[in-house]
């Protein structure tokens, strides 16, 4: 008879424990047998700087039935429309652009980036072709406290206060997702005699067995690094920031304007995210040990700060920069840090937490008999969703023209640079990203995504080999009229960002 999966049991808390929690409970509710339990230790806090989100938070949330004005009111969080990279091209104070969280006007209809060079090249491409990044430098929300929970004007994610994210999804997935929750330090982790997890043992609470344990003990991967011995593939040759200095800074003003977007600004040896919630900002450095020392980067934090800076508390955070060899073995799949962990640029950290625990839920296996197809087509999706995102955030520091610390010129050394990105690159001299140049249906940053860093930073196409019919001119030329008109309704109707979330907290959206 065929051993079915049933009860799911999660080791370690914080985000990553408790989206997934939540989308397997919430997924399988209707189901009796299905269990889920969540061990967290009472003695181990969690790294809480993951601020930043995709707009799949959206979706996730929604599977999970919460309900968005909670989530913001209680999490302290705010939207988020994109990021504006400064200082990252040459280093100049007029050095900026966009990557919005909205396709280019008429992404599937024609191919704007040939004529864009070709006529519009002195002006920004991402505000040629999207108006997100006028709202954005405008200081404005998304949306309309008259929008309903998760819809939107422009398309967004959230800034969060990470540990009060951890608690509030917490109390939802116990209260209304039926997930036990275990106070319990794991002191041993117990084999079955096929080499699968049978149960861990807990100081407090004794023996657990499960037939699927999900690790979501962060960096230490005690149940997949530990236990199962799934080496460690280090990507530090390619993506050279190993420590982050972290700090939160107070408002100047109980009114001062909320960004909405994350901004990254380009320093010598690394960069400064600039996130905007609702009382504060989460600020931090993140840099190469090899090109500077943790004194001087935490004096560019604190320049970077300002006079604030004297009464704040910084915390150092060493990074290690790369991934599992394998995610799922046996009867274990690692979600969250103990999977592995890049520099939070682009967000790519609490996205990859959701489209883990999104897989889980939906392709739980039935039977113990299944479980390692379910697991070699989990490996293989994130395996390649991994090299991916490497790509694309070595991709910005390939293009950048900066030379002020040997950080940046080791960064374009074609020898730290894949062979994939290096293809791609070759393909873009004569033609911009499109969607055929990712066939997989597992893409976490979409052909556009490239395009906005591309033109952003200044790459430019081959001239000779950029040719359009007359028709393909005129559709170019009335997406960007579009788009113009678009900035300019936007501009007219959206609210400030701050004083949109003080309605949310006053009177709430309206529900779905």
């Amino acid at each position: 008879m065929s051993h079915a999966i049933q009860n799911i049991v999660i080791v370690g808390g914080g985000t990553a424990g408790w989206i997934t929690a939540g989308r397997i409970a919430a997924k399988h509710k209707a189901n009796p047998d299905i269990t889920v339990t969540l061990i967290e230790s009472p003695s181990i806090s969690i790294i809480g700087v993951g601020e930043g989100t995709w707009p799949t938070m959206r979706n996730t949330l929604m599977k999970m039935g919460i309900s968005e004005t909670d989530f913001m009111r209680e999490c302290d969080a705010t939207f988020k429309q994109g990021a504006k990279f400064a200082k990252w091209v040459d280093g100049t104070p007029n050095d900026f652009y966009y990557h919005p969280l909205m396709l280019p006007q008429g992404f599937n209809k024609v191919d704007l980036p040939p004529y864009w060079q070709t006529e519009f090249g002195h002006h920004s491409f991402s505000d040629a072709v999207c108006f997100q990044e006028q709202v954005c430098e405008q200081g404005l929300a998304p949306k309309l406290i008259t929008t309903a929970e998760y819809a939107s004007v422009a398309n967004y994610a959230y800034h969060l206060n990470a540990g009060k994210f951890a608690e509030f999804l917490k109390k939802h997935c116990v209260k209304n997702l039926n997930v036990t929750h275990i106070l319990g330090d794991v002191i041993s982790v117990n084999s079955a005699d096929n080499g699968d997890i049978k149960s861990v043992t807990t100081q407090q609470q004794g023996e657990i067995a499960g037939d699927l344990f999900v690790d979501c003990t962060g960096f230490a991967s005690l149940l997949l690094g530990q236990h199962l011995q799934v080496p460690f593939v280090d990507k530090s040759n390619v993506l050279f920031i190993d420590t982050a200095i972290a700090a939160q800074v107070p408002y100047e003003h109980e009114d001062s304007p909320i960004a909405s977007h994350t901004i990254s600004t380009g320093q010598s040896a690394g960069w400064i995210w600039d996130i905007g919630l609702v009382h504060r900002r989460g600020t931090g450095y993140v840099y190469s040990s090899k090109h500077t020392s943790h004194d001087q980067a935490e004096q560019v934090l604190r320049n970077y700060i300002g006079t604030a800076a004297k009464d704040l508390s910084f915390r150092k955070i060493p990074i290690s920069s790369g991934h599992r060899k394998l995610f799922w073995k046996n009867n274990c799949v690692a979600v969250g840090l103990s999977a592995g962990f890049l520099e939070p640029l682009e967000a790519s950290a609490l996205v990859l937490v959701e489209l883990s625990a999104e897989m889980i839920a939906e392709q739980l296996p039935a039977c113990r008999e299944v479980m390692d197809i379910t697991a070699k087509r989990f490996n293989e999706t994130f395996l390649y969703r991994w090299d991916r995102i490497v790509d694309f955030l070595k991709l910005h520091y390939i293009l950048s023209k900066r030379s002020d610390n040997t950080f940046w010129s080791d960064n374009r050394n074609p020898d730290t640079i894949p062979d994939s990105l290096k293809e791609l690159m070759q393909l873009w001299r004569y033609r911009s990203p499109s969607n055929c140049d990712f066939t997989s249906n597992n893409e976490v940053f979409p052909a556009a995504s490239y395009q906005y860093v591309l033109y952003g930073m200044g790459f430019k196409m081959d001239s000779a080999f950029i040719k359009q019919p007359l028709t393909e001119q005129r559709i170019a030329a009335e997406q960007l009229t579009q788009n113009a008109n678009a900035i300019k309704k936007a501009l007219a109707m959206l609210p400030k960002n701050r004083e949109l979330m003080k309605k949310i907290h006053e009177y709430g959206f309206a529900t779905v």
